[in-house]
This record gives structure tokens, sequence and C-alpha cells, in this order.
């Protein structure tokens, strides 16, 4: 909806705030972003920029409640969204009956020893500001659309490439454009390609 949610990097890692929102039967046993089966009934959840088998600490300001979940998918891909809770974790902070809440997630690291219990964790800190970035700006079912949307965009971006996309039922053909290593830039990127005619543009950790 226009509003922007940067990250702010600190000792402590990655935080952000906005808004949680959860997804569940219509995803549940498909494949997700790291190759996982998607359990709705597990503890996990999906974030566009996050290096995949990140923990983050999810407090929901609404009521207090926080969990530790694992960034194993990508999305969510509403405007205003920063993450995507299962619907496990979202039945345990309180987000399934409204929908949505106000959260705030700190980044802890992947983990150590992923056996041991919540509390009993330990997490190595992984850099969250540098990476590869791209950025996609469409997604069709029929490819022909796609590579048209994609030479048009070759003429003004680098990069401009389609991804194809299998979810366990369809093939959807996702056209993605340029490149960048800073979260920084990408950030910027993603704005200047929302203010010329990609409203829905969302920034994609390759």
């Amino acid at each position: 909806m226009g509003k922007w949610y940067k990250p702010i990097p600190d000792a402590d890692g990655f935080r952000q705030k906005g808004l949680a929102s959860w997804y569940g039967k219509k995803f549940h046993g498909r494949k997700t972003a790291n190759g996982e089966r998607y359990n709705m009934y597990g503890i996990s959840a999906a974030h566009k920029t996050l290096p995949l088998g990140t923990w983050v600490r999810v407090e929901n300001l609404n009521n207090g409640k926080t969990m530790d979940v694992r960034i194993n998918d990508r999305g969510p891909f509403v405007r205003g969204r920063i993450i995507d809770l299962s619907y496990g974790a979202a039945k345990k902070l309180g987000v399934l009956g409204p929908g949505t809440a106000p959260v705030k997630i700190v980044a802890l690291g992947t983990t150590l020893n992923a056996d041991f219990p919540e509390k009993k964790r330990t997490y190595q800190p992984v850099e969250y500001n540098r990476g590869v970035y791209t950025f996609q700006v469409g997604a069709f079912a029929d490819r022909d659309n796609a590579e048209r949307l994609k030479e048009k965009l070759a003429q003004t971006y680098k990069n401009a490439h389609v991804v194809p996309y299998h979810d366990g039922e369809c093939t959807f053909y996702r056209v993605r454009v340029g490149r960048t290593r800073s979260l920084g830039q990408a950030m910027e990127y993603e704005a200047y390609l929302a203010q010329n005619g990609f409203p829905e543009v969302i920034t994609v950790a390759e």
C-alpha cells in the first residue's frame, strides 16, 4: 500500500516491523522455496529476502506472544506484509483469527543445534545486508506471455529473464529483471520499478 519497511541492521541482527499474515491448506504438501514440503501444522515462515534457513524471533505486538520460526519459503507477495507464518505458527501467535497482525521480527541466525528445544538452541549470525537480489515484475501461466514481457523489459533493463516454477499442480513463468548484491540498493531498485509501471514488484534473494 505504498509503505516501505526498511531493515535496520545492528549487533543483534536483522530487525523489522510490519504486518504478519499466514498461509495454510492451499499450499499444504507443496514444495517450499528450499525444497521442503510445506506442513501447515508445523512451525515455519516465508520472508522475501532473509537467507533460507534463518531463524527469526516473531513478536505479536497485539498480544505480546513470541516464538522462534525458521524461514524456509519466499513471500508474502502482498505489499506491506513482511512475513507469512505457517498455520501452526500463526495459531500459537494468535494471528489466525484476525488474519494479520503487527509484528516485530529479529533474525537470530542459522541454527547450530536444530534438534534442541527452543530455549536451548544456539545460532550462528548471518550476513543480511549482502547477497544476490533480483526483482520479479510478473508471473504467467502462459510462457509466451512471459517471454513477450521479458523481451519488452530487455530493451530498458539488464538481466531480464524468465524463471519457471512448478507449485505441485501447474507451472508458472516468473519474469525478473536486474541484479544487485546490496540490500540497500535492492530496496532502491524495487522502489524505482514500483514507480515506473510495476507496482507489484517484489525483491527476490537468489
